[in-house]
This record gives structure tokens, C-alpha cells and sequence, in this order.
């Protein structure tokens, strides 16, 4: 029998949350936000109703959670909030790359056959994470940080026209697209994360200790470089 797995994210402006079981979503949820992401009051309320609609608790077999990169707030509220519940219900649970999630969702679009996809989400401060997957679907380039010009560059040298998705490529479209990406028209769905891909992507993966899942940051958070900020240079 297959397995039923609660999955959900919140690396993006999103609360993602979705019940897999097996090949299929049976429940699942993208809110976004306008304003200030709502994570932090509206992601077990989602969870409970998402865990309902799949039957309840006693059906979902294990959790699967996104551990970034991406919001800094956002990643440390999901992967708190999946440790809990995995250790309270004694479910399994499973950490999965919020770029490999968003990276599968883009390859399901019918232009993305037979190339890489490369998925690219908007980290603020004038850079973006980005994570490249080659046609057969395996790890060609691993999560990193950059502005959109190195980006650029590294697409430039790939030879290949990745097709592309994500916050940050539409946001830097002009600056993707001059280096030879094709961007994912601005209205498609494979955009926004869906935590049915967090689901599916942990059946391929171990689970863990709720413990030892740890968000993905690849950089400091925005607090800590203030603090840099504020001490200055030390002197000697």
C-alpha cells in the first residue's frame, strides 16, 4: 500500500501544505500573502484542515518538511513546527530542499522535456538561491546564493537553454532570459512552490530524528548582519 505523507514548506511567502498519497494530492493548500507572510498564524490551522481532508492523522504515514534555502523567519516556523508534530504524533519525518520541490514542480510543465530546469526564488538583498537539475531530473548544480549577474553567467556557460521558475526568475526575467534561459510565462502555477512535490520527494529520501532536520540558510540571517553592522570593525 502507498504511503500517505503530509508535506509543507514555508521558505516562500507561502503556507504550503499538502496530504500525497501514493501518485496523487489528496488535500492541499498555497496561501500566499500580499503583505507580511502569514507562517506564523496560519500554518497549523492549514496543517489541521490539510491532515483532515487525508483522512486524519491516523492515515498520514510520515511528515516531510522544507528545509530551504529561503526565509530565514519562514524555515525556522515549518521545520519547528514539522519537528513537533513528528515528535508528538511519532511520525517519521523527512527534510527536503525547498529548490529540489520547486525544481520538480517546473519539470512536470510540458516545455520542460528532454532539458535542465533551473529553479530560482528571490532572497532579497539583490541576490537569489538557485538550483539546476539536468534533463534526466539528477542534481547538476547544488543550492547556492548569488546576485542575478553571476547567475547570469553561470547560465550563459551551460550551452543550454534551461527553462526556468520561480519568485527570483521573475523577478530578474530580463537578466535570465539575456543569458539564454527561457522564464516560465508569469501566470503559470509551476512558480509557487507545492508542498505535493516536499510529499513525493521524501519517499525517495531516509527519514530522520526530528532533531537532526535543520533548515538550509546558505547565508547569515538579516539579524545577525546587523549586528555586524552595528559593532563596526574591531580595531587590533
Amino acid at each position: 500500500m502507498s504511503a500517505t505523507v503530509l508535506g509543507l514548506d514555508t521558505a516562500t511567502p507561502d503556507v504550503a501544505v499538502a496530504v500525497r498519497r501514493g501518485p496523487e494530492a489528496v488535500a492541499e493548500v498555497q496561501l500566499g500573502s500580499d503583505a507580511r507572510p502569514r507562517h506564523a498564524t496560519e500554518l497549523l490551522p492549514e496543517i489541521e484542515r490539510v491532515a483532515a481532508e487525508g483522512g486524519g492523522w491516523d492515515a498520514i504515514d510520515a511528515i516531510a518538511v522544507g528545509i530551504g534555502p529561503g526565509s530565514f523567519t519562514g524555515l525556522r516556523i515549518g521545520v519547528a513546527t514539522a519537528r513537533g508534530l513528528a515528535q508528538g504524533l511519532s511520525k517519521p519525518l523527512t527534510g527536503v530542499g525547498t529548490l529540489d520541490a520547486l525544481a520538480r514542480g517546473i519539470a512536470e510543465r510540458p516545455r520542460a522535456s528532454g532539458r535542465p530546469v533551473l529553479a530560482v526564488l528571490d532572497a532579497r538583498r539583490g541576490q537569489v538561491f538557485a538550483a539546476l537539475r539536468d534533463a534526466a531530473g539528477a542534481a547538476a548544480w547544488e543550492p547556492f546564493v548569488a546576485t542575478p549577474g553571476e547567475l547570469a553567467e553561470r547560465v550563459a556557460a551551460l550551452g543550454e537553454a534551461p527553462l526556468s521558475g520561480g519568485d527570483g526568475s521573475l523577478r530578474f526575467r530580463q537578466d535570465l532570459e539575456q543569458a539564454g534561459a527561457e522564464v516560465l510565462p508569469d501566470a503559470d502555477p509551476a512558480h509557487r512552490l507545492s508542498a505535493r512535490h516536499t510529499a513525493e520527494l521524501a519517499e525517495g529520501l531516509p527519514g530522520s530524528a526530528p532533531g537532526e532536520v535543520r533548515p538550509i540558510y546558505l547565508r547569515p540571517p538579516d539579524a545577525e548582519l546587523w549586528i555586524q553592522r552595528d559593532r563596526g570593525p574591531i580595531d587590533g
